[in-house]
């Protein structure tokens, strides 16, 4: 029955004829039609331009005068510069242009082609409008979105950014007038989202950016640089008014309780300021140094502030870190990550029974970078997600080219504490589940306890896929059993700093030993890290320690072990 009906109207749009056609279709489009004669103002349209438009009597459509009435003033002017001069024969014109209304704006896109006459002006003139209006809704709010943060509505950090560019890279160095930046940060927001949720957090966070702007004044710049932070440029405020202005910031914040749907939230805030244009030659390293200041304040704990003093210990250490970041990335572009793998041996046996993955980097000429010369810069610099992912990748490959390979690999907290990219590396290891029975998936105790359910979640998914997870540095955290056996893990590595030394000190022999027995209560394999001798190899057998790791069994060797 629907064929017949859909074959009758196919015969019935084909006996149309071509302008019928063209006229559905435009119609389809939400376009109309219309033909200008300017000689005598007539506009003949081919159905009811109010009606697509959505505003004004239908009669006022049909001349250019009615027509002109409706549309702004330079749209006015240029459909009449249009008639004097227009566009050679055949070539296209289009305007976007609003009608005037006295509520929301209605925008239009008007295309076509002129048909000069003898005098060279326009003797008609043919074309269609469009309502455009939620198109440039669309662009409206990408346009404010690229500038300003959803949550608060101020400057987000690349436009402040920008702002702080004007006032130090686009001025002549002896017309920049004095000013002040301030990084205020808003103390212990982690526990606010912990106590009352982060929906009242982020009340929290809006109340807190509109106080801190009322303070600092209507000539002020703020924006918000981070989940807890804002940045303010305040102009006209010296090096001598520093203190004075973030005391009013400060007090701003803390002035009364913050009402939420939560309930009542009393908060503080931390600043770090810099003096501008003396202690900053652009705005990336105003922010760096603002950002330095406000470590240094909250390292006093709450409610501090502090200015940027220069330091060349400071400005030495920041450099440095800045040319290991260019190193870590230039290798990863390069390739030059590479793995270095370190025997964890069965403790009865002796034997390897699988390698643990440790990253490095080699630098051109062949020299082996240890991963504690980058891989704190890599987790300061936010790179340490992208060296995770490329030992994920190393790993797999490894494993794919020696089937009877088992290898373990660390997770960061970084990396545990981002959903996102989680996400991407158990997408990337069910892309390869046929290897995954033979990988251990290491997760260091803190990192499992930023987010218990995302860890259990993780943790799950990784199993599902045939792969083992071991807890590491087991010990050194807060980890209960309740929550280990939330995370059912299949192993615990035990921190290495109780096995060093452990046959010298009684009091690391009994906290081994109980958290050996505490695990096997568990039905875990255990894993002791940083053996150095065969005394503490010998205690940790005899504690039933299931596997032994550290130099006295071998150093980490890029190399790889299957071609020794």
């Amino acid at each position: 029955m629907f064929g017949r009906r859909q074959n009758a109207s196919i015969q019935k749009l084909a006996e149309l004829s071509e302008a019928e056609r063209l006229r559905l279709a435009l119609a389809a489009s939400g376009d109309v039609v219309y033909d200008w004669t300017p000689g005598d103002g007539r506009m003949a349209w081919s159905g009811d331009p109010s009606a697509h438009l959505g505003h004004g009597d239908a009669s006022l459509y049909a001349s250019d005068k009615g027509f002109h009435g409706l549309i702004d003033d330079a749209a006015v002017e240029a459909r009449l510069r249009l008639v004097l001069t227009p566009p050679a024969e055949g070539q296209p014109f289009r305007f976007e242009y609003a009608l005037k209304t006295e509520g929301a704006p209605v925008w239009v896109e008007e295309c076509g082609v002129c048909l000069p006459g003898a005098n060279g002006q326009a003797e008609r003139v043919v074309g269609t409008v469009r309502n455009i209006t939620e198109r440039k809704l669309r662009e409206e709010t990408l346009s404010w979105a690229a500038s300003y943060d959803e949550m608060t509505g101020h400057l987000n950090r690349l436009r402040l950014r920008e702002q702080l560019a004007q006032h130090l890279e686009h001025v002549p160095t002896a017309d920049r007038k004095p000013a002040a930046y301030f990084v205020a940060a808003i103390d212990d927001l982690a526990v606010i989202n912990e106590t009352y949720g982060f929906d009242t957090a982020d009340e929290v966070i809006v109340a807190v950016g509109r106080r801190l702007a009322e303070a600092a004044g209507s000539q002020a710049v703020i924006g918000r640089t981070a989940g807890n932070k804002f940045g303010l440029i305040v102009p006209g405020c010296t090096a001598t008014q520093i203190s004075e202005c973030a005391a009013s910031l400060r007090a701003a914040a803390r002035s009364r309780v913050i009402p939420t749907r939560g309930g009542a939230v009393s908060v503080t805030a931390s600043i770090g300021a810099i003096a501008l244009p003396q202690d900053a030659r652009n705005s990336q390293e105003a922010m760096a140094r603002a950002e330095e200041a406000l470590d240094r304040a909250k390292a006093h704990g709450r409610d501090h502030f502090t200015t940027y003093a220069h330091s060349p210990q400071r400005e030495s250490l920041r450099k440095r870190t800045v040319q290991i970041g260019d190193q870590i990335v230039t290798a990863m572009s390069e390739n030059r990550v590479v793995l270095a793998y370190q025997a964890i041996v069965d403790a009865k046996t002796g034997e390897p029974a699988m390698h643990e993955c440790l990253v490095r980097i080699a630098r051109p000429e062949g020299q082996i970078i240890a991963a504690g010369d980058f891989v704190p810069v890599a987790e300061q610099l936010g790179l340490i997600r992208q060296l995770d992912r490329r030992v994920l990748e190393l790993t797999v490959a490894a494993l794919m080219k020696h089937r009877g390979a088992r290898l373990s690999l660390n997770v960061s907290g970084m990396t545990a504490s981002d959903r996102p990219t989680l996400e991407a590396f158990v997408s990337y290891l069910e892309n390869h589940a046929d290897v995954a029975p033979r990988m251990i998936v290491e997760l260091t105790e803190t990192a499992a306890l930023i987010d218990i359910e995302e860890s259990m979640r993780f943790v799950s998914r990784i199993r599902a896929l045939g792969a083992k997870v071991a807890i590491d540095d087991f010990g050194a955290g807060y980890t209960s059993f309740r929550n280990l056996q939330s995370l059912k893990v299949d192993m615990v590595k035990v921190d290495g700093t109780f096995v060093k030394g452990l046959a010298d000190s009684r009091d690391n022999q009994i906290f081994v030993r109980t958290l050996v027995d505490l695990a096997k209560n568990f039905n875990l394999a255990t894993v002791a890290e940083w053996v150095a001798d065969a005394r503490e190899a010998d205690i940790l057998r005899a504690f039933g320690v299931d596997y032994l790791q550290g130099f006295y069994f071998g150093k980490p060797e890029v190399k790889e072990p299957w071609t020794a």
